[in-house]
């Protein structure tokens, strides 16, 4: 076994270096174009390498969403809900990794904010089998009918995930997305991507099946052109696109299938606060059903 001599005269172990890469269709694959970037801590300080996603990439990321999407809606919302939970379960294990890695990516109370994450994801999973309770109705008719609407998921969502909230803004994001029956193209902060990874590997290894998150680490402005002109991606949430002008630019190229677009926040978000149930229900489409009763 390979060791270093210390000055002591004992032997240590050589570090065994992670290799964070991208999150798609359940593996983990390196970038299809083999570039890579450094990613630092807050202080500056070298951290590890990431891979820089590409167009192809984005693109298998899609069609992998596009096949996962039909068990994943298909699925009961308890069992989702179940799912999820365990996701939840698995975070908690991971907790003082989870802690380092914000702390590198981020700084401040780090502790603070992967309790909050985690805390989050607990609560949109409890909505899984109640968001449709809450906006399904049985509609009111001048006939013999019976009128009822429930909320259906739009689809495959693509994401861009808050730059300065690696994790708690990360689980802000992706959790409504996930928990109403969509799957998910998202990109991660491009500053701290490593929190991402390791969620995705929390992903990999809970009940999810593959293809219903799928995570990129790159350059946003690179990526997202071509997750907002994706003619099979059906919505898109902008809320970690910082730059007024990239903004822009994607939203119009969502209008070439006439996605929906979350556009992003006015001014900071505070992922803390009590979320309700907003994000669930932007990318959630309404079904209503005829059906007639009595003779």
């Amino acid at each position: 076994m390979p060791t270093e001599s210390t000055s002591a005269g004992r032997s240590s172990r050589l570090a065994v270096r992670k290799t964070y890469k991208l999150f798609i269709g359940g593996a983990f694959p390196r970038s299809e174009s083999g570039r890579s970037y450094a990613v630092t801590s807050t202080g500056g300080e070298f951290l590890a390498n990431a891979a820089l996603a590409s167009r192809k990439d984005v693109r298998d990321a899609v069609s992998s969403a596009r096949g996962a999407f039909g068990k994943w809606s298909g699925a009961t919302a308890y069992n989702r809900g179940q799912i999820l939970y365990r996701v939840a379960e698995m975070l908690e294990g991971r907790r003082a990794q989870f802690i380092d890695e914000v702390a590198a990516s981020e700084g401040g109370d780090a502790q603070l904010t992967v309790d909050a994450a985690i805390d989050l994801w607990v609560w949109y999973a409890g909505w899984a089998d109640k968001i449709a309770q809450v906006y399904g109705n049985a509609n009111p008719v001048a006939g013999p009918f019976f009128n009822l609407s429930s909320p259906e998921p739009t689809g495959v969502v693509g994401a861009v995930a808050p730059q300065d909230s690696s994790l708690l803004g990360l689980v802000g994001v992706l959790a409504p997305i996930i928990v109403t029956g969509n799957t998910a193209v998202v990109l991660a902060a491009e500053s701290g991507p490593l929190p991402a990874i390791t969620l995705a590997e929390v992903l990999a290894t809970s009940d999810l099946p593959g293809g219903v998150v799928n995570l990129l680490t790159g350059r946003v402005a690179e990526t997202a052109p071509w997750l907002a002109s994706h003619m099979d991606v059906n919505a898109l949430d902008l809320t970690g696109v910082a730059e007024p002008g990239l903004a822009a630019d994607l939203e119009r190229a969502a209008a070439d299938n006439l996605k929906r677009v979350v556009r992003p926040p006015a001014g900071p978000v505070d992922w803390r606060a009590d979320p309700g149930t907003a994000r669930m229900i932007q990318f959630l489409e309404t079904k209503t059903v005829w059906h007639p009763k009595g003779i």
